[in-house]
């Protein structure tokens, strides 16, 4: 498995006729981490929805290692190593964790299962247990395992942690902080908790109103207190 770079050039997308997402430029190194933060409502998950070919495409190009992958379908993105975690974690709740797993192979090996229950302990433990019978944080592994089974190239994070505990914020940061230094996969990341996306990311994109307001190194925007309080409306203890 090989990390792939991201080319987003001029990307509008949006749902149905609504255009959400307008003129979007930007670029992630293969290997790279990038954070998308914006406040409520501006198209981070617009943004992420419309390079996993979920959005309705408007205009623009979204390419993988040089090659234009706007046209492909969800299903033959995923196939070319897209993986996507979305806020709403979607886990099949009647199935067991193991069985979870499984569905989201497609075709690879079973060694990634226990790869990922190496990763998650939490979840070979409870590898018989049905998806309704895990907790919110166990059902949030459970999705980033899902996909992780299918070793993505790219991995596209929609408010991870969203709702979750602190104590289980730091496993899953800890754990996706370890996959991302493997430089295996370039990763997106949309969160909230502002300052765990900067500690986490290189880079940064700040979004406004659908368009790329700021965007830059991690460690700029949390060296300029005004302006991320201009951009993001908050405080950074050690900005």
């Amino acid at each position: 498995m090989t990390a792939a770079r991201l080319d987003i050039t001029g990307l509008s997308a949006g749902w149905g006729p609504t255009r959400i997402v307008s003129d979007m430029s930007f670029a992630v190194a293969a290997g790279g981490r990038l954070a998308v933060l914006g406040r409520n409502g501006v198209g981070k998950t617009t943004l992420l929805a419309a390079l996993m070919g979920l959005a309705t495409h408007h205009g623009g190009t979204i390419a993988a290692d040089g090659r234009d992958i706007t046209k492909l379908k969800t299903s033959e993105r995923a196939r070319g190593g897209m993986g996507y975690v979305p806020q709403t974690r979607d886990i099949f709740a009647s199935l067991t964790v193991e069985q979870n797993l499984l569905s989201g192979l497609k075709g690879g090996s079973r060694d990634a299962l226990e790869e990922v229950f190496g990763l998650f302990p939490r979840l070979a433990d409870r590898r018989r247990h049905f998806g309704t019978q895990l907790s919110g944080g166990e059902q949030q592994m459970l999705s980033l395992a899902r996909t992780l089974v299918g070793r993505p190239r790219v991995l596209l994070l929609d408010e991870p942690l969203e709702g979750l505990a602190p104590v289980i914020c730091d496993q899953l940061m800890a754990t996706i902080t370890a996959l991302a230094e493997r430089g295996e996969m370039t990763i997106l990341l949309v969160e909230q908790q502002i300052e765990r996306a900067l500690a986490f990311a290189q880079a940064v994109v700040v979004i406004e109103r659908g368009r790329v307001a700021w965007s830059g190194e991690c460690a700029e925007l949390r060296s300029d207190a005004a302006l991320v309080e201009r951009l993001l409306g908050v405080g950074l203890r050690e900005a």
